[in-house]
């Protein structure tokens, strides 16, 4: 009874995010990815949720990638899915380890046990080669990177694996229009993200070059007319006060390695590489006919190191110009839950 008491006062005071994790069977971090973030340009989904809610968020958001990115990927799956494609995908994750020059593997469920703060073990949800398979193939090559903020969870696909993301959010946008899709109770905005790179301004200049050529072409447009763009950049809390302890621990401070960190600056390089492609381009922040949207992402592994953007380029039809240029929320009513949008 004493046993039973302790579990049940051990439950009361668990933090939301730990009490999920004993019955919520979510992907594991993908331990890789950061290290390929600063090095390859990957597409993938920034996700907004609620605070404290990140493993709600996760599986939520990989019931509804599963089924969006399915159509795209069904071959793809098909492959890794028989066992041919495991055996595939097993070579190709050794090669991926010995380039990346790290331990752990690509697997959401590396391992049958892990270990508590305080020593204590427990069995993961994913307790076999087989579900761990299964679980990959379910989420269609989508792993899960961890990040130093609250409130967002990230999912990138393998470098070299080309997804359209764009596509992918527009139908899930049809879908809670139509009804066939129900309102998420966690997260609040996906962002789908076309391209990364390291935050440095030749970077940042052909990964928007290239994004407006694309956009271009998809929406066959011959740029007869004045096209209206806005820029929109968030640095998710991101300051320049928080790079202090960077300038004073590192001998080798690079002050341009943070100069877009200035929002001004950032600005100005990605609207030079927009009016680049499209000279009659003018900046509109009310009625723009597309949208370059920026977004710094919190990853750990590079704290100290070029901070690494996600990048795309949204028709008007996916991004909201009020209260500030981002893509549109998939519920209305998200600003006013427990965390922010």
């Amino acid at each position: 009874m004493g046993l039973a008491g302790g579990d049940e006062e051990s439950k009361k005071t668990m933090t939301p995010w730990e009490q999920h994790s004993a019955v919520i069977s979510i992907p594991r971090f993908d331990y890789n990815a950061p290290a390929s973030l600063l090095q390859n340009s990957h597409s993938g989904f920034l996700i907004t949720c609620t605070i404290k809610r990140e493993k709600s968020a996760t599986k939520e958001a990989i019931a509804i990638l599963e089924k969006y990115c399915r159509t795209e990927n069904s071959e793809l799956e098909s492959e890794i899915c028989d066992e041919s494609g495991i055996a595939k995908r097993r070579k190709i994750s050794s090669q991926e380890l010995e380039v990346e020059g790290t331990n752990h593997g690509r697997s959401y469920c590396s391992t049958n046990k892990s270990k508590d703060e305080d020593g204590s073990s427990h069995k993961d949800a994913c307790s076999s080669p087989e579900d761990t398979e299964l679980d990959a193939c379910r989420n269609s090559l989508l792993s899960l990177v961890k990040l130093t903020r609250s409130g967002l969870v990230l999912f990138t696909f393998p470098r070299g694996h080309s997804a359209d993301t764009i596509l992918n959010l527009s139908h899930i946008f049809q879908s809670l229009k139509s009804g066939s899709l129900n309102p998420p109770q966690w997260c609040h905005r996906i962002f789908p993200i076309q391209e990364t790179c390291c935050l440095n301004e030749q970077a940042l200049q052909n990964v928007v070059v290239n994004l407006v050529h694309k956009f271009l072409k998809d929406k066959h447009d011959s740029t007869a007319h004045t096209t209206k763009f806005a820029v929109g950049y968030n640095r998710r809390g991101i300051e320049e006060t928080e790079l202090k302890v960077s300038r004073e621990t590192s001998r080798n401070f690079d002050s341009n390695r943070f100069a877009l960190l200035d929002r001004n600056k950032c600005f100005a390089v990605v609207a030079a590489a927009v009016k680049g492609v499209i000279p009659d381009s003018v900046v509109d922040l009310k009625t723009p006919e597309f949208g370059v949207l920026i977004e710094l992402l919190p990853i750990s592994v590079v704290s100290n190191g070029s901070p690494v953007v996600a990048v795309s380029i949204l028709p008007d039809t996916l991004i909201t110009t009020k209260p500030r240029l981002c893509v549109k929320a998939l519920a209305p009513d998200t600003k006013t839950r427990n965390g922010k949008a």
